[in-house]
């Protein structure tokens, strides 16, 4: 590998398995040290001790997204330990599918919580780390479905496409204030990950998971689902210095599937 991002610290939400994962081995591969946080324990340790054993630096802290006092303890235990805080994937989430007129108040409010609360207070605790240590860089976790609407995943469009509008809205507010921080969204399409079995279902009325690879094969103009290295090589792109004169933008990265 090329370095990409030697001696830089990273910390990536939902990093235990799939995307996150994804990004955390790339990001090691290329360098970077990387935290690790999530609410799967045992998954997040062992996403941490396989980067490890292969020659990367990985950590893993338990980290719920939407409580305000883990993010401080999360970036506090990050600058302790390493002195500062280069990059952000903002990346946990979940997609809960159900018609708008069935979907409970409670799910509504739990899917707004984890994938656009937590973006936010990640931005809110991160950007002055980031800015006090010298810059960095933001990447939030959006989705195709931030771009387009989808029956059954209005809830989830609301949540993914409050994501992108609000990468914008602080890219802007960063680069007008001389914080040398830059935001990012990035646009997955169907990629293979544990998110269609464990929480995407009811896209269609009494099916309660959802198979990315014949999915993709009907939808995708490439014919097959992504991978989570996929989407982690455009990560690494917004989080290296290839990508210095990036802001505010998002990269979509969906086998043509919004095109």
């Amino acid at each position: 590998m090329t370095g990409r991002l030697d001696g830089r610290v990273a910390i990536i939400t939902g990093g235990a398995s799939g995307i996150g994962r994804g990004c955390a081995e790339r990001f090691a591969e290329e360098g970077a040290i990387v935290v690790i946080t999530d609410i799967q324990d045992a998954a997040g340790e062992a996403a941490a001790a396989a980067i490890n054993d292969a020659g990367g630096r990985a950590e893993y802290r338990h980290h719920d997204v939407t409580d305000e006092d883990d993010w401080r303890a999360v970036v506090s235990a990050a600058l302790d330990r390493h002195r500062r805080l280069d990059v952000l994937v903002n990346n946990a989430g979940i997609g809960i599918g159900a018609s708008i007129v069935e979907m409970s108040l409670e799910d509504w409010r739990r899917q707004q919580a984890i994938n656009l609360d937590g973006v936010f207070l990640g931005l809110k605790h991160c950007i002055p780390a980031m800015r006090d240590s010298g810059g960095g860089s933001i990447i939030n976790m959006s989705s195709v479905a931030g771009l387009k609407g989808s029956p059954r995943l209005a809830a989830y469009n609301a949540t993914k496409g409050g994501v992108r509008l609000l990468t914008k809205g602080v890219a802007l507010e960063c680069a007008r204030e001389g914080w040398n921080v830059r935001v990012n969204s990035v646009h997955p399409g169907i990629i293979d990950t544990p998110i269609w079995t464990k929480e995407v279902g009811g896209l269609q009325p009494g099916v309660n998971a959802i198979d990315p690879h014949a999915m993709a094969e009907v939808s995708a103009p490439v014919g097959r689902a992504g991978l989570p290295r996929d989407i982690a090589n455009g990560v690494l792109y917004l989080a290296s210095d290839e990508s210095a004169y990036v802001t505010g933008t998002e990269l979509v990265i969906d086998g043509g599937l919004s095109a």
